[in-house]
């Protein structure tokens, strides 16, 4: 029997494994950076062990240091969790050798199907190689032969971008997996992508827990999941398990992985088996009522699986919530959380508590959201309501996509594919406006003043108060009176630095306050309070590139120094942040008058890196 295990990960899948560890009665280790030292999964874990270092590569992407901790801590079993060294045939291999149980594939399995070139090979499939790319076979995707998450892939839809794309995928790869192999597949824009959940055991038997739906995809990025895949005939979900169960066969399988496909005119296509855990797996225990780390250990333990799955039950849909800021082309976010809730009745899993920091070294997800429900319209509401309502106070989140996309009516009649927001993304990131939030935060501010006579005998000039909203700024204006505080077109009805209630026309409103320094939360409006006089800022010259986020310079573009000359949307440097890297290119065609930033310099959010002067 398993009685201790070291998770060879982070985060919120560091933390969902010791849950299920902890109601099972084993006891957890967690590994961490020095970045992780206060992590919630170091945290909450029995045992934490130092990997030395902040940067993926010189921790979590490190074999020899987590066999190591996992000796130093009796660990007797190590589960990998996902991403990282999940699909690193040789870190199990590492495991094994240890003395250890590998709670997971076979490494040969792992050898097999992690690479997805191997993977299409053994499924019959030759992938399309780089160097005979042709004008006619575009668009294609380039892919990284390792990992998932949408890391190291590119589309390229011109032929004079591959050679780029192929160098920025071999690098994201390389900082995120530790394997910088990618391979080139032809793209399908408006495809749906669909995936089938297997668990296997040691026995023979092998299990297609139904399907799963992920077609709503930013950036290659799984943002919604939902299971069962809606809309699909009964023939094509029947072909999909079976090819699944057969891929699974065919290396041996044991344990938890997924076979994804992409599904377009009612064909189906192999894209890969992850031979891992999932983000999006709690869409399928939901359905199935099954605990897949748990079956995981007891599998790894030589259990049994009975000779058929349990059946489905109702319909389950998660949503990714994730540190990024939609009005700063999605860039990562970091600062502190300070709260994150969600209503009753919803599973959030989370490597977050009130008051954590989210840095840049790694995933800018905060949590995933999953409603269970009889069906696929009731979930829906569950979900799209839970996350309306949920407390989300810190840097800036895609809340409001997530809640305006499972509102859709392109989404709610599962019309949806691949090219969902490629269509609809700038109609889902309108930044919302509550005409009335400012006015709250300043009257719950001002409710506090007014406890020590900040009314006057004769009528003055209204009190005024600046807020940025959605990046503009956004004046409010009230009075103190004898009675109390007011404001023109509304009754206030209470007024506190927490709840403000305001009537309109007749209609009651709540505002609930939260203040952390200069930045206000209204319900779920975020505001930040700016000064009467504003301050001056520092001033940069025109044709100024400034950093969108913190972040590392991994690259600049060859030849760049001061005086080259550059086109319009030229790429100039990439940066690395949270595992991505992000491209920065040139403004307007002209010349490079400086170049403030070297290869390996961190950066902070708007720190210059260059200066280009149009010609």
């Amino acid at each position: 029997m398993i009685t201790s295990v070291l998770v060879a990960n982070r985060g919120e899948i560091a933390c969902r494994v010791f849950r299920t560890c902890g109601e099972l009665g084993i006891r957890t280790v967690a590994v961490h950076s020095d970045a992780d030292e206060n992590a919630l999964h170091a945290r909450v874990a029995d045992t934490a062990v130092r990997l030395p270092g902040a940067a993926p590569a010189d921790t979590y992407l490190r074999a020899d240091l987590i066999v190591k901790a996992a000796v130093a801590a009796r660990a007797d079993a190590v589960h990998p969790g996902y991403g990282f060294l999940s699909e690193n045939a040789d870190f199990a291999r590492a495991v094994l050798d240890a003395g250890l149980v590998w709670i997971g594939p076979p490494p040969d399995a792992i050898e097999a199907m992690a690479s997805k070139t191997r993977a299409k090979e053994l499924m019959g499939l030759t992938p399309l190689s780089a160097r005979d790319v042709t004008e006619s076979d575009l668009p294609v995707l380039v892919k990284a032969a390792a990992g998932g998450g949408g890391r190291g892939m590119r589309v390229v839809r011109r032929l004079e971008e591959l050679d780029a794309a192929l160098e920025s995928a071999r690098a994201e790869a390389t900082s995120a997996f530790g394997d910088g192999e990618v391979f080139v597949e032809p793209y399908v824009d408006a495809g749906r992508h669909v995936e089938v959940q297997i668990l296997a055991d040691t026995h023979g038997t092998v299990w297609a827990l139904g399907t799963r739906d992920c077609s709503l995809q930013r950036r290659h990025q799984k943002v919604i999941e939902e299971a069962p895949a809606p809309g699909l005939s009964g023939s094509l979900e029947e072909e999909l398990k079976g090819l699944a169960v057969h891929a699974a066969r065919a290396v041996d399988y044991v344990g938890a992985g997924t076979v994804e496909f992409l599904v377009a005119d009612g064909r189906a296509h192999f894209l890969e088996m992850n031979t891992r855990l999932q983000v999006e797996d709690p869409v399928t225990e939901a359905v199935f009522g099954l605990d897949l780390v748990a079956e995981q250990i007891r599998v790894a333990e030589g259990a049994r699986l009975s000779p058929s799955p349990p059946h489905a039950r109702g319909h389950a849909i998660e949503a990714r919530l994730y540190a990024e800021d939609p009005a700063n082309d999605w860039t990562p976010q970091t600062g502190t959380l300070h709260r994150l809730t969600v209503p009753a009745g919803v599973r959030m899993d989370t490597g977050y508590e009130g008051g954590d920091e989210i840095g840049v070294h790694y995933d800018p997800m905060l949590a995933k959201v999953v409603a269970h429900a009889p069906t696929r319209a009731e979930a829906l509401r569950k979900l799209a309501g839970a996350l309306e309502r949920a407390t989300v106070h810190g840097p800036t989140t895609n809340r409001d996509l997530l809640v305006r996309s499972l509102r859709h009516e392109e989404f709610t009649s599962a019309r949806m594919n691949t090219a969902f927001y490629d269509r609809h993304l700038p109609e889902l990131t309108t930044p919302p406006r509550d005409p009335h939030a400012p006015l709250a935060a300043a009257l719950a501010q001002a409710s506090t003043a007014s406890r020590f006579g900040g009314w006057r005998n004769l009528p003055s000039q209204p009190q005024t108060k600046r807020y940025g909203v959605g990046g503009e700024a956004q004046e409010v204006h009230y009075r103190h009176t004898r009675t109390g505080l007011t404001a023109d077109g509304v009754h206030v009805v209470h007024a506190d630095a927490d709840l403000v209630v305001l009537e309109v026309d007749g209609v009651r409103h709540r505002f609930e306050i939260a203040r952390y320094g200069d930045q206000v939360h209204v319900n779920t409006t975020a505001l930040t309070a700016l000064p009467r006089f504003p301050t001056p800022q520092t001033q940069h010259a025109p044709g100024s590139l400034l950093a969108p986020m913190p972040g590392t310079v991994v690259k600049l573009a060859p030849g760049l120094i001061t005086g080259s000359s550059v086109e319009a949307g030229e790429p100039l440097m990439w940066l690395e942040a949270m595992k991505m890297q992000h491209r920065i290119s040139a403004p307007v065609t002209g010349r490079v008058t400086e170049v403030a930033v070297t290869p390996g310099q961190q950066v902070t959010v708007g720190m210059l890196l260059a200066v280009v002067q149009a010609t």
